[in-house]
């Protein structure tokens, strides 16, 4: 399926035989006025998204007022619970996109402490439901004060400061590589060989899930875009995380509703008990047709739009499923209670953060001057 995803959307981004229609929709120059960093499409999308999350909840305080007899309270209960979060997450996510049009440099390292601020919670509450010892203590140190701290800091003098990617060769490899290297030794040192194995690879995996895989959502920023004429994309950088963020929420919400709608064959029961095989495929194709009617936010047409949300989807379906698996390893139901509604933190970004990098560089490689199309074109001359 992958596979296929790729040679649609290459074909999409670089055939010169497509005709300019529904599958080459360019940019609007209309679209595309306003500041660079928080352009009209995506102020509109942010609006938009705000009052519908504002209407459900005030729709969802009315159903919390009717009697028993009409509606069921534990339902409605969850709803509010979860329509508030939602709420607080786009708020609080908008509320730093805003911080951009003070400076564009104030915006964008809002962005980064914000997501080095989920990271590092996130990364706790995994280490809190994984079982350490005593000799993984000094490991434990370097992941939380040096390891994620320098990731984010790769990131930012990357968004804020530098405009040659020189960084990206440094935070791409940061955890993958020196991290995987460092936590087995450094635990090795500490003279504990007790399941030593198991402890270092749980150590290591909740870095590269809660750390490296989510720092990509804001090294979007550091992108430059190019359009379909590989001029350079005349929209918000910011609109497009925005847009990551979305979809990958909507891809949550699309498979639940259709797991209630039409779910009858569960996919791992021992899992998720939850999710189904008809869940799944009709969830993704949703958010990919709701993700292809939003290209106007992105650099995208509507098909590559439509494939990349598709593409977004199944990678989000796919850490939710990993993170479940987690937790009945560890027998635990939820990994915290910060976010009302949604257990932890970790409960609520495990699927952006298996999506953000597939996103990330399904953009870089189709989508900027990274590209290596684009290299080969600029060598033709």
């Amino acid at each position: 399926m992958n596979s296929f995803l790729l040679y649609s959307l290459f074909a999409i981004r670089y055939s010169p035989l497509l005709p300019d229609s529904l599958f080459a929709i360019r940019y609007s120059p209309l679209l595309a006025q306003g500041p660079p960093w928080l352009n009209l499409p995506t102020t509109v999308l942010l609006l938009a998204v705000l009052g519908a999350l504002s209407l459900a909840a005030l729709g969802g305080e009315i159903l919390r007022r009717q009697p028993d007899s009409l509606v069921n309270p534990a339902v409605v209960g969850a709803f509010n619970s979860r329509i508030r979060a939602w709420l607080l997450m786009s708020a609080i996510l908008g509320a730093a996109m805003l911080l951009g049009l003070l400076h564009d440099i104030v915006g964008r390292a809002a962005m980064v402490v914000l997501f080095f601020g989920v990271s590092f919670w996130a990364l706790r509450e995994y280490i809190t439901v994984t079982p350490t010892r005593f000799g993984d203590h000094r490991a434990l140190f370097w992941v939380f004060i040096v390891f994620t701290p320098l990731q984010y800091v790769l990131v930012g003098l990357d968004v804020c400061w530098v405009d040659k990617h020189y960084f990206y060769r440094l935070y791409s490899i940061l955890i993958p590589v020196y991290g995987s290297l460092f936590i087995p030794a450094r635990s090795a040192l500490a003279g504990d060989n007790r399941r030593f194995l198991e402890r270092t690879a749980k150590i290591h995996l909740g870095l590269l899930i809660c750390v490296y895989t989510l720092s990509y959502a804001p090294a979007l920023l550091d992108l430059n875009i190019l359009g379909r004429d590989w001029a350079p994309w005349g929209g918000s950088n910011a609109g497009l995380l925005f847009y990551l963020v979305l979809i990958v929420q909507l891809g949550d919400v699309m498979q639940f509703l259709w797991d209630r709608l039409m779910g009858k064959r569960v996919i791992a029961p021992e899992i998720h008990a939850s999710k189904t095989w008809e869940g799944f495929l009709l969830g993704v194709l949703c958010t990919g047709l709701v993700g292809g009617a939003l290209w106007w936010v992105t650099p995208f047409n509507f098909g590559a739009a439509f494939l990349i949300s598709f593409a977004t989807a199944v990678f989000g379906f796919a850490g939710g499923m990993t993170m479940s698996a987690i937790k009945r390893d560890r027998g635990v139901q939820d990994y915290g209670t910060l976010v009302q509604g949604h257990a932890g933190v970790l409960d609520r970004i495990d699927s952006l953060c298996f999506a953000a990098p597939v996103f990330y560089h399904l953009t870089r490689f189709f989508y900027t001057d990274q590209s290596l199309v684009y290299d080969i074109l600029r060598a033709g001359g």
